[in-house]
């Protein structure tokens, strides 16, 4: 198929009403289709569509929605590496491991270890996400952080 090829179906767009065009065109003399009187009916494009007659714009009426919120962000349960200090040296740290100990976590958010405060043991850590400063501190205790 090819644009220079193309049929025109018959029926497929019916002709705009031609107002102003007498009494037997259907929208003709008297109104013209307009109704009567008032500003929307003088004059083309005079009005525009959201014009609420000097009335308070619903546009203004409703409530500031403050800034841009992101849907795609990604939301955090965090803990700072001081929360780990309880745990035995060498231990290998899961969410599970995490919410046996007493954590509570909402389940819809991963869980993010950030690096507020000090680490002295030597821990190992799987499935989280990290800041740099956390794996910075908990590599230099002689962790790890997958």
């Amino acid at each position: 198929m090819e644009l220079n090829n193309l049929v025109k179906i018959k029926g497929n767009r019916s002709k705009a009403k031609r107002i102003g065009r007498g009494v037997g065109s259907g929208k003709g003399a008297h109104t013209v289709g307009k109704g009567q009187k008032g500003q929307k009916s003088r004059g083309r494009g005079k009005v525009k569509i959201w014009f609420e007659g000097g009335q308070l714009p619903l546009v203004k009426r409703l409530p500031q929605m403050g800034g841009f919120r992101n849907p795609t962000q990604k939301k955090y349960n965090l803990l700072n590496v001081n929360a780990f200090e309880k745990f035995k040296d060498g231990e290998k740290i899961t969410v599970e491991i995490l919410k046996k100990a007493g954590y509570k976590f909402d389940e819809e958010k991963d869980v993010k270890i950030l690096g507020d405060g000090k680490i002295t043991k030597k821990l190992n850590f799987v499935g989280f996400a990290y800041s740099k400063p956390a794996i910075k501190k908990i590599e230099k205790a002689g962790g790890s952080a997958k």
